[in-house]
């Protein structure tokens, strides 16, 4: 008998036949003798709509009115399963974050959980009851409702697993698991049965939305296995654990892109130490989080090009930001680009296999696609690109590193 944790989220739960499909899940993990603990996203675009309430009212809500607001939706999902698994005979209890307990820090919005209560949980296991939990919230140490931002419900069950010492959480969404690429881009990807946590944090935070980060760093810190399964098919879905022991893994398990970039060039800037930190500062202290970073080697006249990535949604107040803290450097000239991608391939075969960034340049080469960046790290090279060019340089990529094929 294990003790597993099934999370659902908000495409599966749309409707309440939905509801009822996930609850066939949890009926027969319950029958196969597993104990159950259940988290929900809200229903649908639910978040979406009560987001939408409150900017007819003002752009600039109170951060705790908000939290208290989207918390709402999960509350609503977390009763119509518990009526519906106590309608089929299998006795279930619903609870909020603040019922739990999650404690968590009091940025609203943006909460860190600091905490969990797990007595009520494992009285409810003891005696035959399925939890059913609220994702997405938490309560602070002044007893006001928080969330963990969007996409927090998988947060939300990665910690109680965690926390409950469960044997695995399963993450139950509108894909099959982990492909190689987004199958909507490349047809022919292939589904992943597993990948080590090292791997999808690299995917996660270049782009690949399926896990949100935060929950996978945790399930890696905690050793938790996380199981991606689909809502709607029959399948053993993708499992994400540790490393596994393999004498030579494959070069490049898969590709992520992302197109929320946006590129800031400065050309001719002084060839000085410090100078990154110049020009990099402002946009920190702003809250603009910085990615790609590239700097040239000195010109003759003791100039240098930098240049540096931005999130689109924060290409223009970066734009400002540079402007004003190079205007006493005498710099040569300032562009940008908000139409451009960046592109990565990922796989923990890059550790003890070489010559895979020249493969990678090769073959977006020979479709004429040009590099603006380039940026690596132990397990992952990642391009820039022009934007008209993503979808071809994935294709490319996914053909040139033979992904199609089944290990």
């Amino acid at each position: 008998m294990a003790l597993l944790v099934k999370k659902w989220g908000g495409t599966s739960l749309a409707t309440p036949e939905l509801f009822s499909r996930a609850a066939d899940r949890v009926i027969a993990a319950k029958k196969a003798g597993h104990d159950v603990v259940v988290v929900l996203s809200a229903m649908g675009k639910e978040t979406d709509r009560l987001q939408g309430l409150a900017d007819e009212i003002t752009k600039r809500p109170s951060k705790r009115e908000m939290d208290v607001l989207l918390s709402a939706g999960e509350r609503v999902s977390m009763a119509l399963m518990s009526i519906v698994l106590d309608n089929r005979g299998f006795p279930a209890k619903s609870y909020t974050g603040s019922q739990v307990p999650i404690v968590t820090s009091s940025l609203h919005t943006k909460a860190q959980i600091e905490e969990i209560g797990t007595e009520r949980l494992k009285f409810d296991l003891d005696n035959g009851i399925i939890p059913v939990v609220a994702g997405f919230q938490g309560i602070d140490r002044k007893k006001n409702i928080t969330t963990l931002g969007r996409g927090g419900s998988d947060t939300t069950a990665v910690a109680l697993a965690a926390s409950l010492r469960a044997d695995e959480c399963d993450i139950y969404t509108d894909v099959d698991g982990v492909f190689t690429t987004d199958p909507r881009v490349v047809p022919k990807a292939r589904l992943l049965p597993r990948l080590t946590f090292e791997e999808m944090l690299e995917m996660s935070s270049l782009g690949s939305r399926v896990l949100q980060i935060r929950s996978v760093k945790l399930a890696a810190k905690y050793n938790l296995p996380i199981r991606v399964l689909s809502s709607f098919n029959d399948g053993v879905g993708t499992l994400i654990s540790y490393e596994e022991d393999k004498v030579e893994a494959e070069e490049v398990t898969g590709i992520a892109f992302t197109r929320d970039e946006a590129e800031v060039a400065i050309h001719g800037a002084p060839d000085q130490p410090g100078i990154a930190h110049k020009l990099l500062q402002p946009i920190s202290d702003a809250g603009i989080e910085i990615d790609m970073i590239v700097q040239n080697s000195s010109l003759a006249n003791g100039r240098v090009d930098f240049g540096f990535t931005v999130q689109r949604a924060d290409f223009e107040k970066a734009m400002e930001l540079v402007s004003q803290s190079t205007q006493d450097m005498g710099v040569k000239a300032i562009n940008g680009d908000d139409s451009v991608v960046k592109i990565s391939l990922v796989g923990l075969g890059m550790r003890s296999q070489s010559g895979v960034a020249t493969k990678m340049f090769q073959a977006l080469a020979s479709e004429g696609i040009n590099i603006r960046m380039v940026s690596t790290s132990e397990i992952k090279v990642s391009v820039l690109v022009d934007e008209k060019y993503l979808e071809l340089g994935v294709r490319t990529l996914h053909e040139a590193f033979d992904l199609e094929r089944n290990p």
